[in-house]
């Protein structure tokens, strides 16, 4: 197959790259990334010479482009993971969220009907659900939940993901939607939580935390959410939506002492500082659908997940200082 993954110079995107490039030797993989902010080309380097893999810089609201590449390329298949995906920047400018996030995805989609592409994947997130209860943690968030969204941002996949839906029921759209936890490991921009907490404990620098830190995430690793996304992308029903969670729930604070425990830095690094406007209290996934109908199951439990998470950030300083700097932007030559 030839495949085109869009945002695959982002966190996710990069890692699921790494993972397919190397696993289906046989399979072609076109990476299309605006190399936004959050996007780096360097996190494409491990793959970059791979016989089986290829760079397009370029935007996926950009319509002409897009065409020309579908034209060119003539793919079986299309994996969506661009994204604006920074909640807090979704508070201070909507705009861009909506316009990467719904018109990209409509984009993405027309081109695919024109030149009859087999499938269609939309990488989402379960922030669509809105949030639940800190006091019930018998709820959990499965595929038939309402949409209930609580940011610009989660609002803004909320409604690509009806678009997806829609174009399925209208046109008989053969795509699948994924909704993930919150995804750590290597590569994530230091403006994550998980990152942003190694790169200031490092350097001892205080560590803001929101409110009281109570806010509770249901975290999985990378490798295991990008493991799903393939498994959807070749065996998921048409139509249909799959949650993928981490089973690994854990106060914000709760994930901040843990990486300052392994970094050997006091609790005194943290900051509590004024909450988020419109701050979801709890995630937490059901991922039994796709574990029934698809067999996928997780390899990493959090513990062990999150020591390699920090291990390669301490190991991989120079790839935080080149963002900070901004010399991240010069990984790419045309």
């Amino acid at each position: 197959m030839k495949i085109l993954v869009t945002g695959g110079a982002g966190f996710i995107g990069s890692n699921y790259l790494h993972y397919v490039v190397n696993k289906y030797e046989e399979d072609f993989y076109v990476c299309l990334d605006a190399l936004t902010y959050a996007g780096n080309y360097e996190n494409l380097k491990p793959i970059a010479d791979k016989k089986n893999f290829k760079f397009v810089k370029g935007d996926i609201t950009d319509k002409e482009l897009v065409e020309k590449l579908f034209d060119e390329e003539k793919f079986d298949a299309v994996i969506n993971f661009a994204a604006e995906s920074h909640v807090d920047n979704s508070i201070k400018n909507p705009s861009i969220f909506l316009t990467t996030n719904i018109i990209g995805t409509q984009t993405l989609m027309d081109a695919c009907r024109r030149h009859d592409v087999k499938r269609y994947h939309q990488v989402s997130t379960d922030e669509v659900y809105g949030d639940l209860p800190l006091d019930r943690t018998d709820l959990l968030f499965t595929e038939n939940n309402p949409i209930h969204t609580s940011s610009p941002y989660s609002a803004s996949k909320a409604s690509a993901d009806l678009l997806v839906l829609a174009y399925c029921r209208t046109f008989n759209f053969p795509a699948t939607i994924s909704r993930c936890s919150n995804n750590y490991g290597a590569y994530q921009f230091p403006e994550k939580l998980i990152p942003v907490v190694i790169s200031k404990a490092l350097n001892d620098e205080p560590i803001p935390v929101y409110g009281k830190g109570e806010n509770v995430r249901d975290w999985i690793h990378v490798h295991d959410h990008n493991v799903g996304v393939d498994l959807i992308l070749r065996n998921g029903k048409i139509g249909e939506v799959y949650n993928l969670g981490g089973h690994s729930e854990r106060t914000n604070l709760d994930v901040v002492k843990t990486i300052l425990k392994q970094l050997n830095k006091p609790e005194s690094l943290i900051t509590f500082v004024t909450d988020r406007p419109g701050h979801d209290l709890r995630y937490a996934i059901d991922s039994s659908k796709v574990e029934k109908e698809l067999g996928w199951e997780r390899t990493y439990n959090f513990e062990d997940g999150i020591k390699e998470t920090i291990d390669w950030y301490v190991s991989n300083q120079d790839w935080i200082n080149n963002i900070k700097t901004g010399k991240y932007k010069e990984s790419y030559k045309a």
